[in-house]
């Protein structure tokens, strides 16, 4: 197959074709293995980038819970962001036994992992807007993909994510932890 250029597309390998993946993941079940786990699925359709530091948070509402573990990685895919999410995510997450409650979505979680930002795309994948609204919400969302892409500028806020984890400060990280995920 050749594109408009003459050039040999050779499949999914083709550089023309990939797109960078921003991925925020989470776990409070079994965090530490959960988190390697599904880090090391995610590879199997791409190249992984850069990964976060991994911080510890307290959960959101239900206090009741265990802490959360949260990390971002950069995935660099062949895969559209409507594939990743549908034909990826959901399949990786079910793996590790994501259960979703629809009646809780604060629950505890063997593994989530969600698109936050898709090349500088503005995109609508299902119900979920890309970028995602809880970059300019949620510290350690920030913070975690402030430490892998610093200079990364948001295609609405038009600030480097750097600037938003800035902004947002850090109110819900407990500690962070270097030793858990280790990109090779």
């Amino acid at each position: 197959m050749q594109d408009q250029l003459g050039l040999q597309l050779k499949g999914i390998d083709h550089p023309l074709m990939q797109n960078n993946a921003y991925l925020s993941l989470g776990s409070n079940i079994k965090p530490k293995t959960n988190l390697v786990k599904a880090i090391k699925k995610l590879s199997e359709y791409g190249t992984i980038k850069a990964i976060s530091k991994v911080m510890e948070t307290r959960p959101l509402r239900n206090r009741d819970q265990n802490n959360y573990l949260n990390a971002a990685i950069m995935l660099t895919t062949p895969l559209s962001a409507h594939q990743l999410k549908f034909e990826c995510i959901h399949k990786i997450e079910t793996s590790l036994g994501r259960q979703r409650s629809t009646s809780d979505s604060y629950s505890s979680r063997t593994i989530d992992i969600d698109i936050m930002l898709f090349n500088h795309e503005i995109i609508q994948i299902g119900k979920k807007r890309i970028p995602d609204s809880e970059i300019l919400e949620r510290d350690f969302v920030a913070i975690c993909l402030a430490d892998i892409a610093p200079n990364y500028i948001h295609p609405d806020t038009k600030q480097t994510l750097l600037e938003i984890s800035n902004s947002l400060g850090n109110t819900n990280c407990i500690k962070t932890h270097d030793d858990i995920i280790q990109l090779k």
